[in-house]
């Protein structure tokens, strides 16, 4: 029963739209028809004037006037009138197309041109009606595919508007609430188990909770994997500084070079680890939206000038080249986080760069008109395989291990770019260097 109205109430829509679609192009039909008809006279009156006026359209006056004598009197109708028979009749005279003429008048208010409009009224409302009854032909015979092709387009609605009123209508027992009850009561974030009731009413609802668990689980996951890299990592630095400690107690009193050696070490891993809870606490609250951006209009030619001469400043072991653009690049973005990410870059670059070899800036547009900013070392590289994981919390490559690092940087220079709407391009070879473009 439920099909059956539902299927009536899809006909009546399609009826109404289909309707509604018919009007709306029968009423566009006829303006563009009729558009076309006053287009075509005009051009046609156009060329007859120049044709019996040399001198151009300047100082002329035009007007329609009824005239006596119809058109019909004339053996050659197509032919402009005589301007000395020219006379205008009686206002009070009956209209009549066939009375009806078009004049043109010059400055000294002289008839230089006058000729009938019956004729080539008749002959373009002829064509005009003939493409008018020839697109209501073609509409009629597109009328039942026209139909089908609502239809189609409203059956995923219908089906959906059915199944929601379907299951609007279901009654559950008090036994399938309780199944759904144990079923929230036993989950586990830990289990890879699927919820199963066993039973056709609950399906919906089966598949929905199931989704949901594996979306939960993959979070969890991820943040389980986070806390125990984090762990990790802070461990490190903090056993350095408990072995340090150890030594300064046992020797550090009495012995300076032992005491000069601890006190350096500690504070290297306390800044170490400084910065590795600074770029936790970012993605941290970058996970809970708590990092605010503040989007302004903003010169990258600017932001790269300013990068390029930091970096000549505090660092004199690499050479570094910027390739100025003529042109000037805007973008809508955070100052402070964008200039926060390409300095990750830039330090990236200059840590696995050999002393003396070069570091290269560029900002352009890509191949598509998108605006990149470049940065281009030519250090140790990676391998195909690293480079889809360089982005990840924590990881770096067996390469990378033997320079000093969080494993936190990329991540947080995606995040930025991510908020930003853009995109990392990644070119990198062994030994040869790694190119990073940002492109917007």
């Amino acid at each position: 029963m439920t099909n059956k109205s539902g299927d009536k109430k899809m006909r009546s829509i399609v009826g109404r739209l289909h309707r509604h679609w018919a009007f709306k192009r029968f009423f566009m039909y006829l303006f563009t028809d009729i558009l076309f008809f006053f287009i075509i006279l005009g051009l046609w009156l156009a060329n007859q004037e120049l044709m019996k006026n040399k001198g151009g359209f300047d100082n002329l006056k035009r007007g329609v006037v009824l005239v006596e004598k119809s058109v019909k009197e004339y053996d050659n109708p197509l032919e402009s009138i005589d301007v000395k028979s020219f006379k205008k009749t009686d206002n009070s005279k009956e209209f009549s197309i066939s009375n009806l003429v078009y004049y043109v008048k010059d400055f000294k208010g002289k008839i230089i041109y006058a000729t009938y409009l019956y004729y080539p009224v008749f002959f373009l409302a002829s064509v005009v009606l003939g493409i008018f009854i020839i697109q209501l032909i073609l509409a009629l015979l597109g009328f039942n595919k026209e139909g089908k092709k609502i239809r189609n387009i409203l059956k995923p609605i219908n089906e959906m508007a059915l199944k929601i009123d379907e299951i609007s209508k279901l009654t559950f027992s008090d036994e399938k609430y309780q199944k759904i009850e144990e079923a929230i009561a036993n989950i586990k974030p830990t289990d890879s188990d699927e919820i199963s009731f066993h039973d056709e009413d609950l399906e919906g609802i089966e598949a929905a909770m199931n989704n949901l668990l594996i979306r939960m689980r993959d979070s969890y996951k991820q943040q389980a994997r986070f806390v125990n890299d984090a762990s990790h990592e802070l461990r490190t630095p903090i056993a350095v500084i408990e072995g340090y400690v150890n030594m300064l107690d046992r020797w550090g009193k009495e012995d300076e070079s032992v005491l000069d050696e601890s006190i350096n070490a500690i504070k290297h891993e306390s800044k170490h680890m400084k910065t590795l809870v600074e770029q936790l606490l970012f993605l941290a609250r970058g996970d809970s939206g708590r990092n605010r951006l503040n989007f302004e209009e903003m010169s990258l030619n600017n932001l790269m000038e300013e990068i390029y001469e930091e970096s000549v400043l505090i660092d004199e072991e690499h050479i570094y080249h910027y390739f100025k653009p003529k042109e000037e690049y805007t973008i809508k973005a955070d100052p402070t986080m964008l200039k926060q990410a390409v300095r990750i870059l830039t330090d990236n670059a200059a840590k696995y760069t050999n002393k003396g070899d070069e570091i290269i800036f560029a900002l352009g547009n890509d191949e598509e008109n998108n605006t990149y900013i470049m940065v281009q070392d030519s250090g140790i590289g990676m391998a195909e395989n690293d480079v889809e994981h360089m982005f990840e919390r924590f990881f770096r490559s067996d390469e990378a291990r033997n320079y000093s690092g969080t494993g936190l940087g990329l991540s947080i220079a995606k995040w930025i770019i991510d908020k930003h709407k853009g995109h990392f391009e990644i070119l990198s070879r062994e030994g040869l260097g790694t190119r990073i473009k940002i492109v917007f």
